[in-house]
């Protein structure tokens, strides 16, 4: 079981009309040059040898013509590939980084008045969380990149609108937190690629075993606090206290440690898909899974900083 944004036939079964029959795709059998058989003697036989020589010819020229074509992209071919879907990746992190700037800009100018305004925040967040849901439970039917695009910029209001919450609170603390974050996506990117690191069935078990105890973690802290049985501000993560460490450095530092084996699922997924032959718009499935993942990855290692700060 892999990120719950993959988990469609796209990336899990190899599409049957995945048949490389563009300019310049590996000739598949059977696709090779179509010779005729040995003409039969006699002047008949004279002219029909002529024919065959120009249908070879001709095969042979066309195959030439193929191999000699530069590789055909995602576009001719209308399949899923690693570079298309990293062009769209980077789309659409450039839309939550415009999104991003506008909810910092809208929850500091709430300061002018003694107070942050957490509108985008809160409606960064909500209108996030309902979006994912329906392009995930969707997109085993179609895929949506409109959606995926509207996903991206309410994410941006949620990431602007805490960074500049935290940012006001804790001064340096979001520059330190996307620099960690940076680099933990590229430490987990450069080993995948390298072949050091693969996702394996024995691993994403415990992860997932791993991701339903954070989770049953996450609910209960919140509880907590609704209840006014913890007054901290965050809840048992600062509460509780281990050899001198909150709790909330200790459990944030194991969920970067999953958030980084999600994205190495989530590569490992990406390249799954362009095996399979899965068809272009997939790339936006693949974008998405990768922008989730980062998003959360940014929101823990902020976390971890800003109870490690509101603790010295």
């Amino acid at each position: 079981m892999s990120n719950f944004v993959f988990n469609t036939p796209a990336f899990q079964q190899q599409d049957p009309r995945n048949v490389a029959t563009y300019p310049g795709a590996p000739q598949q059998p059977g696709q090779q040059g179509q010779y005729a058989p040995p003409p039969p003697p006699g002047a008949a036989g004279q002219t029909a040898a002529f024919q065959q020589a120009g249908i070879n010819a001709a095969a042979q020229a066309n195959l030439e013509g193929m191999y000699a074509a530069p590789a055909a992209g995602a576009i001719e071919t209308d399949r899923m590939t690693v570079e298309d879907t990293i062009w769209k990746t980077a789309g659409l992190f450039g839309i939550l980084l415009v999104a991003a700037a506008i909810g910092w800009v809208w929850t500091v100018a709430g300061s002018a008045v003694g107070q942050a305004n957490l509108t985008p925040w809160i409606v960064g967040a909500l209108g996030g969380f309902v979006l994912a849901m329906v392009v995930i439970f969707t997109s085993r039917k179609k895929v949506r990149p409109a959606l995926i695009f509207a996903y991206a910029a309410f994410e941006g209001l949620f990431v602007g609108g805490i960074s500049a919450f935290f940012e006001m609170v804790y001064p340096g603390v979001v520059m330190q937190a996307t620099l960690a974050t940076v680099a933990v996506v590229g430490v987990t990117l450069a080993l995948f690629a390298s072949g050091k690191v693969r996702a394996s069935a024995k691993m994403t078990k415990i992860f997932m075993i791993a991701m339903f105890g954070y989770l049953a973690f996450s609910i209960l802290n919140v509880i907590l606090m609704w209840t006014g049985v913890s007054d901290n501000p965050w809840g048992l993560r600062g509460d509780i206290v281990i050899a001198g460490i909150p709790l909330g450095v200790i459990i944030g530092v194991f969920v970067v440690f999953l958030a980084a084996y999600s994205l190495v699922m989530d590569f490992d997924s990406i390249q799954q898909g362009v095996r399979n032959g899965a068809p272009r718009k997939y790339g936006w499935m693949g974008a998405f899974g990768i922008m989730v993942t980062v998003v959360w990855l940014y929101v823990e290692i902020l976390r971890i900083l800003a109870i490690l700060r509101g603790n010295d």
